[in-house]
């Protein structure tokens, strides 16, 4: 595998959406323990973040996808935590063509060309190869918008005391009808 590497912006506001009785939101021990997208369960720490807050959005109406509740049933819902990672952050790209081929996964990801998600087990091992190689994460293509707009990172700590800064913590009637730059602005 040979990534293509790119840096992250330095103070770009990424968003996480949190359920309200975490007390740690940013804390990326949960993803070690369970796994997610880039990470296999019992492996290493994961921060799960959204660049922007329609993909933020996008997360909340996947949760929902099938049921008869929608977000706006919600009287409360999950809160949205504004935060920061270190400077000088170097990432995987999975957003474009080549950098897509280069990690492996089709041009059409996060789906098949015949339309079937890319699942879990085909993510992890190349996750774990980008963390092998010391490269702080893998800034992708969201899997909940299937156009490929959406825009998510999956950042990996150098060090336990490697931590995202909080910004701010909204809850979901501040951010659910929000306008983006009342949110990471």
């Amino acid at each position: 595998m040979n990534p293509v590497v790119h840096p992250l912006p330095d103070g770009h506001a990424w968003l996480r959406v949190a359920d309200p009785d975490w007390k740690d939101p940013l804390d990326p021990s949960y993803a070690a323990t369970h796994g997610g997208r880039w990470n296999p369960p019992g492996s290493f720490p994961t921060l799960y973040l959204n660049e922007d807050l329609p993909t933020a959005r996008a997360q909340i109406t996947a949760l929902f996808d099938g049921s008869p509740v929608q977000a706006e049933d919600l009287d409360d819902g999950f809160d949205l935590v504004v935060a920061t990672l270190p400077r000088s952050q170097q990432v995987a790209n999975a957003i474009d063509d080549e950098g897509l081929e280069r990690l492996g996964l089709p041009d059409t990801y996060p789906r098949y060309r015949n339309g079937r998600p890319v699942r879990h087990d085909v993510c992890q091992p190349i996750g774990e190869g980008i963390k092998n190689a010391g490269v702080r994460g893998i800034h992708a293509r969201s899997a909940v918008v299937d156009d490929g707009s959406g825009r998510e990172l999956a950042w990996f700590p150098a060090r336990p005391t490697s931590r995202a800064a909080m910004v701010r913590r909204l809850t979901f009637g501040d951010w659910w009808y929000a306008d983006e730059g009342d949110v990471s602005g």
